[in-house]
This record gives C-alpha cells, structure tokens and sequence, in this order.
C-alpha cells in the first residue's frame, strides 16, 4: 500500500498582511429614507421663509432662502439618517440634538431676535433632544 510522502518543494512564506475585512455590499437607500429629508427639506425651507416674510410681499431673497435652508437641512438629516446606525448611541443622540437645536435657534433667529436668545433656544432645545433621544435609544436598543 502507498503511503503520502511529502516531497520537498519550495516553502512558501506567508507574510503579515493586514486581515481583509469584508464589507458589505451597499444598499440604495428606500424610498422612506429619502422621502423624509426631502418632507423634512421642503417643510423646513417653506417655514423659514415664511417667517423671513414677515406678512409682507414675497421676494426673490426669500426664495434664496427657501432654497438653500431647505437642501441644506435635507442634506443633514439624509447624512445623519445614513450613517447613524454606526455611532454609538451617545453620539448618535448628540448628532440629533446638535441638527435639531441648531436648525431650530436659526429658525428662531430669523424672527429678529438677538443672537444670544436664539442660541440659548437652539441651546435648551439641542439640549432636551440630546436627553429624550439618548433615552429612547438606551432603552430600545440590546
């Protein structure tokens, strides 16, 4: 009976390489996960106008504003909305209340309001948004 001898040859050295991770295909977004920033978009740049309009005539500066307070916000919640699932929960609480209270301080700002009292409403808000996310993702999460 024949028996496997191993037969001299050359021996490969096997370097260190850095391990290959593997990643994932990326998936296109669903639909809800761009409908909602644009919802969220046009709602935002509609109010900001709306309040820049003051009850007087509508200008082409206001429509300025529309336009980019809205594909500004769109953008940040789409960003935040695709990559908020790879932060921790602190931060990803953090990244929402910073988004919310500085949307909304500018919000309050275009009212005329000083700047110090739209911070400190932008401030109070982030702040409340930090604390009611953290607990829902605290509490929902394994």
């Amino acid at each position: 009976m024949a028996t496997h001898v191993a037969t001299p040859g050359r021996h490969r050295v096997r370097r260190h390489h850095a391990p290959r991770t593997h990643t994932p295909p990326r998936r296109p977004p669903s639909r809800l996960a761009v409908a909602a920033p644009l919802f969220v978009g046009v709602a935002y740049g509609a109010y900001a106008s709306f309040i820049a309009r003051g009850g007087g005539p509508a200008s082409f500066g206001q429509l300025a504003l529309a336009l980019i307070s809205g594909v500004v916000m769109a953008a940040l919640v789409f960003g935040l909305v695709r990559v908020q699932n790879s932060l921790m929960r602190e931060l990803r609480a953090g990244a929402w209340g910073v988004l919310v209270g500085g949307s909304l301080g500018f919000l309050y700002s275009l009212t005329g309001h000083s700047v110090l009292l739209s911070s400190g409403i932008g401030l109070a808000i982030g702040a409340a948004t930090v604390i009611a996310t953290f607990y829902v993702y605290y509490t929902r999460e394994p």
